[in-house]
This record gives structure tokens, sequence and C-alpha cells, in this order.
């Protein structure tokens, strides 16, 4: 049973490394300075929890604070002192004065506009230039040197002011800036008083460095990137008598409306946890995890990324459940094992998008743009709303780029999704990479077919590589070894691959299937294009499509392509041969081929030789509908049938042609006797 904290003061206590917190509840919890280093919090709930700081703490960041703004101060005045010397009689004072002045000048002006880094930069170089163009025109030596290290304390005390102030206003927040002011204004009236004349300029020195220093402050606590060393010194350290998750794994674990301020969570698991309006998760000592960026925390605490871009960024296992992502883009990025359940991604841009493992359950995808996303088998799709989607990105000559369904008037039905759009994952991938020997690949194949019926080995893809490489791809049953599969494949297709032909012919004897899958092989390393065969097995192999070839086991074709108008017409011609239905709702073969025939012209994924193929193939089924031969009719039939299987099953499963073969081929199976 899971341990109950919830509402307990557990300020200071030690959970570090305890594996027995996974589901705990930690809800309204005091837990400020407590440690749950390395420990398995999966699922705990945190929800309103108090974390960060123990008072004793927070005290002493307080004191540290004011600390550094009078020591911020009392540099600032020190400056204003240098500066004084303007107004001196010795010219080697009035150095001193003006080189201060300038040095002040550079580091203020760089400072705001590129950052304190930048600033002190841009003060060091300008130091060095000046005492050479000092040595240039001559100066004393000991004025040039008098020049060159008036600079240097110049700029580190500039610089030390500056650092002191801001990360003092970082750490102690209004504190320290109240206080930070009234010490300057008080210097300004000590040295008015006290020094009447031109020594107040030292206390207006330390009015005007304070107010910069807040400044850069304030600028720094608004993760302006400008001045990001300030801000990452001062959380890191506020947040090191903090509470600590450090190495913990928090999977799962909910944060809601909890406070965050001064926590530790480097090297944390934080998979799929629950960040919505927690407080304060700009004051967390974030590590390399995705709590580092500004937008990614805005969009977890508030769930609101509508129109935001999120391109090329990191959000593995980050937790977005019901968040609003509405035109969002995510092009590059790396969604995997996000939870996505009820996320509003319409018109959402996941391009080249990572989905491994993540969660869709109950999404809105209706116009997002879906270019090369990368889901899986692991990528849940249950219950998506979706009625339409692009495959491409849109651009101004084509704001609708292959939308599907392809026809603007029609929109996918409830679940109809997820049953277009996954593919099919579960393949043995055999890449053969030296001198392919299709005979012994026939061999080799079949054998593991045999001796693995559990497995259902069923080829679905072929694709050459190079000039003398090919990958086989073959779908397998769920559960299925893939590993120990390949490796008796390719020992068996090794030991076939050393045998004589005569030998191998021993192996064949008669055997069609052998032969089919052969010849398949055969021309596939002669053809330079990617094909696919869906519903193929060992026991009906003869039927596989390979595009730009028409006559691969005996299947009659025209390879050479002809002019798609004349084809067309030809088909045209055959279908006009066959007698019109009898009943004007139960459409016949001719009515069924016709319907085919304009699907595969006005196809957009099919190239011109595979609409000729394709047309032939209809051509052939109109052929075979005049034949008064039942068993030659049926045979020619189902050939051609197989054939468009393989040529439809290349395309992207939302194609139309793909959506029409569906509906038409069983129909015209069952008209011919084959259903």
């Amino acid at each position: 049973m899971a341990l109950d904290f919830s509402g307990q003061n557990l300020r200071g206590r030690n959970f570090k490394g305890r594996q027995d917190l996974a589901g705990a509840n930690f809800s309204y919890a005091d837990i400020r300075g407590a440690n749950f280093t390395n420990a398995n919090l999966t699922g705990a709930n945190f929800s309103h929890a108090q974390r960060g700081l123990q008072r004793r703490w927070a005290i002493f960041l307080v004191l540290v604070s004011w600390l550094l703004s009078g020591i911020s101060e009392l540099l600032w005045a020190f400056n204003g002192y240098l500066v004084l010397s303007i107004f001196d009689k010795f010219t080697k004072y009035q150095i001193v004065g003006w080189t201060t002045l300038f040095v002040l000048i550079v580091f203020f002006f760089v400072t705001i506009r590129q950052g304190i880094v930048a600033g002190l930069r841009a003060v060091s170089v300008s130091v060095f230039f000046a005492v050479t163009v000092a040595f240039a025109f001559a100066f004393a030596r000991a004025f040039a040197f008098i020049f060159a290290f008036d600079g240097a304390v110049a700029v580190a005390i500039s610089f030390a002011g500056t650092f002191a102030g801001a990360f003092a206003v970082s750490l102690g927040g209004a504190f320290a800036v109240f206080f930070a002011f009234a010490f300057a204004v008080f210097l300004a009236v000590s040295f008015a008083v006290s020094f009447a004349g031109a020594f107040a300029l030292a206390g207006a020195f330390a009015v005007a460095g304070t107010l910069f220093s807040i400044y850069i402050g304030r600028r720094a606590m608004k993760e302006d990137e400008k001045y990001s060393l300030i801000r990452n010194l001062a959380v890191n350290f506020a947040a090191t008598g903090g509470t600590s998750f450090r190495g913990a794994n928090l999977t799962n674990a909910d944060f809601t409306k909890a406070t965050l301020k001064s926590t530790d969570f480097r090297k944390t698991i934080l998979t799929n946890t629950c960040w919505h309006q927690t407080k304060m998760l700009d004051r967390v000592r974030p590590g390399s995890t995705y709590l580092e960026k500004l937008q990614i925390r805005e969009l977890l605490v508030t769930g609101q990324g509508q129109d935001k871009n999120f391109n090329r960024e990191n959000l593995r296992g980050i937790n977005l459940q019901k968040a609003n992502l509405a035109d969002a883009s995510f092009i590059g990025a790396d969604l995997s094992e996000a939870n996505l359940q009820d996320a509003d991604l319409s018109r959402a841009k996941l391009k080249q998008t990572q989905l491994d493992g993540t969660d869709l359950t109950g999404a809105t995808l209706t116009g997002a743009y879906i270019e090369d996303w990368g889901i899986t088998n692991t990528t849940k799709l249950h219950g998506v709303r979706c009625e339409y989607i692009f495959m491409r990105l849109p651009t101004k000559k084509d704001p609708d780029p292959l939308r599907k369904p392809d026809n603007k008037q029609e929109v996918f039905a409830d679940g109809d999704f997820a049953d277009f759009i996954k593919p099919i994952f579960d393949t043995l991938d055999l890449y053969h990479n030296q001198g392919v020997d299709p005979r012994a690949v026939a061999i080799a194949f079949k054998n593991l077919a045999e001796k693995h019926p559990e497995a259902e080995l069923e080829i679905v893809a072929m694709e050459k590589r190079g000039d003398d490489k090919i990958l086989l791809r073959a779908k397998t049953a769920a559960g299925s070894d893939k590993s120990q599969l390949s490796a008796e494949y390719f020992d068996d297709y090794n030991q076939l691959k050393a045998l004589s032909q005569s030998q191998q012919l021993l192996l064949v004897e008669k055997d069609k299937r052998i032969i089919s899958l052969e010849n398949m092989v055969d021309t596939a390393l002669k053809q330079p294009k990617f094909y696919t065969q869906g519903d193929t097995n060992m026991s009906d192999i003869s039927g596989i499509n390979i595009q730009g070839s028409s006559n691969v086991s005996g299947i009659a074709g025209n390879n050479s392509i002809a002019n798609l108008g004349s084809i067309s017409g030809n088909v045209s011609i055959a279908l006009n041969q066959l007698p019109d239905a009898t009943d004007a709702e139960k459409p016949g073969i001719k009515e069924l081929l016709s319907q085919l025939q304009d699907a595969i012209v006005q196809s957009t994924y099919l190239s011109e030789e595979d609409k000729a193929e394709a047309l032939e193939q209809v051509n052939t089924l109109a052929e075979a509908g005049k034949n008064p031969q039942e068993s030659t009719k049926q045979k020619t039939a189902k050939t051609a049938i197989t054939m468009l299987k393989g040529i439809f099953t290349g395309l992207p499963a939302v194609a139309s042609l793909v959506e029409a073969g569906n509906k038409l081929l069983p129909a015209i199976a069952k008209l011919f006797g084959l259903g």
C-alpha cells in the first residue's frame, strides 16, 4: 500500500535513496529542505505541496544578499571617487579619472545592449586599445602604465560591483532591491554632507551603479539570455539548501499547484510528470531536463501552446495532457514517450516529429501536417479525433497540400484515421549486401516460413539499394523473435549461396513458390525503384508486383509504357463489351471496373508506368469477364486482382486509390466467384 504523508510537516526530512515511495501521497505536505535524492517517486502525488527553503536558510540568503548589496555600493562609490580624479591638478591623476569614466561608459552601454560578459570583454579590449594608442603617440611609459593599471582596476571594480549588486537582487528579490537603493542613497547623502562639492559625485555614482545593478538583476530573473550567467548562479546557489529531487525517479508524479522555488531537479527522471499550475517553476535548478527552457515551462504550467514554435526541441517524456497546441509547430521535435492525451493539435506542424511511444489517445489532429512524422508500433492512436490531415507542409501556392481524404467534401469517420494511418511495423528486415543470389533467397525464405509457421511470415516489401543490394521485408506475427529468425535465415542463405547451380536446382525441383520468389528478386535487382506487396505469403507468392515490370511469374502484360490515353481507351472499349448490370442498385463487373479505372487515372500517387500497369490489369479483368470458361475466368481474374493489390499496397494508406481498391476489389472478386 502506498505511503500517505499528506498534510504533514516534513521539513528537512531525509528520504534519500528510498525505493518504497512509489505512489506515495505528499499532497499539501510541507517538504521544504527535504532530501529525495535518488528516491523512487514514480506516480507520487505532490499536489499543493510546499517545497523550497527552510526558514533558517531563507534568512541566510537574505543576509547574503544584503552583504553583497553593501559591497556593490561601496565598489560603485569607489568608482565615483576615481572619476573625481578628473578635477585633480596633476595630469597623472586626471588620466586615472578619464580612464575610469571611459571604461564605465563602455561597460554600461555594452552590458545593457549585449550582456554582462560582453560588457566585460568590451572594456578589456578598450583598455588594451587605449594603452596601444598611448604608446603609439609616445606618451611617457609611466602614464601608459597608469592608464593600463587604472583601466584594469576600473574593469574589475565595474564588473564586481555590477555582479555583486545584480546577484544580490536576483537572490534576495524585493528586500535586496530596497536595501541596495536605501544604502546607495545613504552613501550619496553622506558624501554630499561630509565632502561638499565634487566629492558628492562619488555618492551619485553609488546611486547610478545601484540602479544599474538593480536593472541587470531584474532582467536576469526575467530570464533575459544576456544575463543568464547571473540568474543561473543565483538560482543554483539558492537551491543548495532547498528541496532536492536530484537523481530521483518522478515518472508520472503530480506537482499540480505545488510551490517549487529553490528545488533541485538535476539528473531527475521527469517522464510524464504533471506541472499544471505549479508556482515558481522558474526558480528551480533544472539541470539538463526540459525545465531549463522558459517557453517549455510556461507551456507545462498553463497548458497553452497555441501558435508557438517548438521546432527541434527535445520534449521527450513531457506531459501535455489536454494542452492547447493548435497551430503549434513541432518540426523535427522529439515528443517520444510524451503524454498528449486529449491534446488539441489542430493544424499543428508535425513534420519529422518523433512520436515513438507517444500517447495520442483522444487527441485532436484535424488539419495537422504529418509529413514524415515518426510514429511507431508503440504510438497510441486510440480515439484520435481527425476529420482530415495534410501529408505535406503548406506553401503559398498550395495551402492544402495532399489533403486526406482527397475529396475535400469528405472527412474521416470516428476511428477511421487510426486505421488508415497506422502502418505495418512488426517486420523482419533481411538486408542482403553482397552479391545477391535470388534462388538462394527464395529457398531460404521458403525454408524459414515452413520451419516457423507460428511467425506467419508474409512478404510486404522489397527495396533495391545500390547496384546489387536488396532489402526483403516480411511481416511477422506479434511477439516473434526477429533476431532468431534473421540469424536462421542468413545461416541457411549463406549455405545455399555456396552451392552450385545444379545443387540448388535439385532443391527447387518444381516448386512454383520458390520459382516465383526467385523471379521476383531477380527482377527487383534490375529495377531502380522501390516496390511493395500486401497479402502475400508462401502459399500464394506468384502475384507479387514489381513496379516497372509486367511479367513476373507468367502474368501477361506490356513492359513498354504506351500512351495512357490509348491504354485507358482500350480499357473503355473492353468494358463497353460487357453487359450492363440488371439491377441499378447492384453494380456489376462493368460498373465496378469503370469506377476502378477512374480511380487509377485520377490518382496523384501512381507514376505513369504504374498507372499503365494497373490499367492493363483492369483490361485483363474486363477480358476475363467475357470468357465463358469459368475456371479460366477465375484464374485470370485472381491473378489480375493480386497484381492490382500489389500496386496499391505501395501507396500511403490514406490515398484515395487505396480506399477505392479496398472497396472495389473484394466486390469484383466476389462477382468472379472468388469471394
